[in-house]
């Protein structure tokens, strides 16, 4: 493996991925678009902070890249869609820079509430100004916190610890969360009419660009004072310095812009306002761990496991992935069994069933989508752009939860709309190494999805089977495991075979030529 390291990521936080046969390059500072796009193409990781921009040109020349790692929180220096499309999982660390920004949010507060800048500038230029530089104190003041995640949470801790009253706005959290951090839960209007400081801890996306602009000033009441420590854009800046210089807000304190490095935001001449150059997570021991978290999510992944914190894919708490891996797996064995046994797929219906209810099974469906389309596509496939590529090819998929199992502590049921009609199959995981296939068009059976398999529909009638038998005999293809799913006897039913050796044409189609076979297809696992 050959990793990229860039952007000042220390060495001692990518020690995960110092292995025998890996080759990590730690370069101390960011590169420029054409500098990347010369030496991606041999990289299979890379790591960045905010400064390199990983564009659509990069990753389309990033042939062998198969993951990104941000050393933070914030990813809107990399094209996820991008990178969704190429199958590239981009991971971030949101947890190691959360104490970082939250202490940096309130050392802004109280600079801007206290005059700390204005104060140490005076001093320093021979004058003693205190009576000009009168504050206002934090305690039973009104905090509004626009977003409510690990940051905006973390604030909230330490501005109680200040006696303020803390007002929240959040559309993905509920009452009873917010409840629980002592937090008031309030619409976007009330907040800014009620606060008397306003946090922002919010990712910058199209609905929240500009979130804070001209009407929303308005709204807020006289003296209000801002702070934003979260993403450069959420707030418009000229609309900010006019309301500042105007008396509406009483003062601002900024550590993003929307353009950074900053050389030209109307913020930087504008009095009452204090600036800092992107230092929300800029501590020793934050730069630490994020590089850590995501240097041990990238060496997990290109070990072959599932990321941690992927942002392009679904993606649970670890025990959560832990236990859904069995159903991953054989997931994956369901689709690629049925984009073996039909083709043309245009509609899947996913039914899970028994244990499986309760469950977030979104890695799973996902699971079935990379398991058929990497066997009826040419591009890569992995759980990062599965979703994806079926929605290219017009695939629909539907999910259904059922509370009966079917006799089955757990159940998957694929249901496939097909070029040559419907297709069903299920699944069941017996104990966690050991998914079993145990139903094909509505006949029970109990097959190990590996290696070579014949699935042969045929009439149940006597001989059919020996005939089978000496046709592969005759090829010198051995039987490994063998099974009969039927409803009655005499009736319509389905022959599965295991076999230590894949069929060649001329042997399937003479099985296929049997009377009383209803056409055979050979399926091949990966294993």
């Amino acid at each position: 493996m050959r990793i990229l390291v860039l952007d000042g990521v220390k060495e001692a936080g990518v020690a995960a991925l110092q292995r025998p046969g890996w080759q990590v390059d730690i370069v101390p500072q960011p590169w420029m678009e054409a500098e990347l796009i010369a030496h991606i193409g041999s990289y299979n990781a890379l790591i960045v902070r905010s400064t390199t921009k990983v564009t659509a040109p990069v990753i389309e020349a990033a042939h062998s890249l198969k993951i990104i790692g941000r050393a933070g929180v914030g990813v809107d220096n990399i094209d996820l869609e991008a990178a969704t499309r190429r199958g590239i999982v981009v991971v971030n660390a949101p947890d190691g820079n959360t104490i970082a920004a939250a202490e940096h949010s309130l050392a802004l507060m109280l600079a801007l509430a206290r005059n700390i800048p204005q104060g140490d500038a005076s001093l320093k230029q021979g004058h003693w100004e205190r009576k000009h530089l009168i504050g206002v104190e934090l305690r039973q003041k009104t905090l509004g916190i626009l977003g409510l995640g690990r940051i905006g949470s973390a604030v909230v801790r330490r501005a109680q610890a200040f006696d303020m009253l803390c007002l929240g706005y959040d559309p993905y959290i509920s009452t009873e969360q917010a409840s629980r951090l002592g937090v008031e839960l309030v619409s976007l209007k009330t907040l800014l009419e009620r606060s008397d400081f306003i946090t922002i801890h919010m990712p910058l996306t199209g609905d929240t660009r500009h979130l804070l602009d001209a009407e929303a000033l308005a709204l807020m009441k006289p003296g209000v004072r801002i702070i934003n420590a979260a993403r450069g854009g959420i707030v418009d800046e000229a609309a900010l310095a006019e309301a500042v210089k105007a008396g509406k807000v009483a003062g601002a304190a900024v550590d993003v812009f929307e353009e950074e490095p900053v050389v030209s935001s109307p913020l930087l001449d504008c009095p009452n306002v204090v600036l800092t150059p992107h230092l929300g997570a800029s501590t020793a021991e934050a730069q630490l761990h994020v590089a850590v978290d995501v240097a041990e999510a990238i060496a997990n992944f290109l070990d072959g496991g599932l990321p941690n914190n992927a942002v392009n894919m679904t993606t649970l708490a670890l025990e959560v992935m832990e236990k859904l891996a069995p159903y991953i797996q054989l997931a994956e064995k369901l689709g690629a069994f049925l984009a073996q046994m039909a083709g043309g797929i245009s509609r899947l219906r996913v039914t899970y069933s028994g244990a499986l209810v309760d469950w977030k099974t979104g890695p799973i469906t996902t699971s079935i989508l990379k398991g058929m389309l990497e066997r009826i596509v040419d591009d890569y496939v992995n759980l990062v752009n599965a979703d994806y590529l079926a929605r290219r090819r017009g695939i629909r998929v539907e999910t259904v939860h059922r509370g009966n199992g079917d006799d089955y502590h757990n159940r998957i049921a694929v249901e496939a709309e097909t070029s040559e009609g419907l297709i069903t199959a299920a699944g069941s995981v017996f104990q966690p190494d050991s998914p079993r296939i145990v139903e094909i068009n509505g006949y029970r059976v109990d097959a190990i999805p590996t290696g070579h398999m014949l699935v042969a529909p045929h009439q149940d009638r006597p001989g059919i089977i020996g005939k089978v038998g000496t046709i592969l005999g005759q090829a010198s293809i051995n039987i490994a495991t063998m099974q009969v799913g039927r409803k009655k006897q005499g009736g319509p039913a389905v022959m599965v075979l295991g076999t230590d050796a894949a069929l060649p044409s001329d042997v399937l189609q003479a099985i296929c030529q049997i009377d009383g076979i209803y056409g055979a297809r050979q399926v091949v696992f990966a294993g």
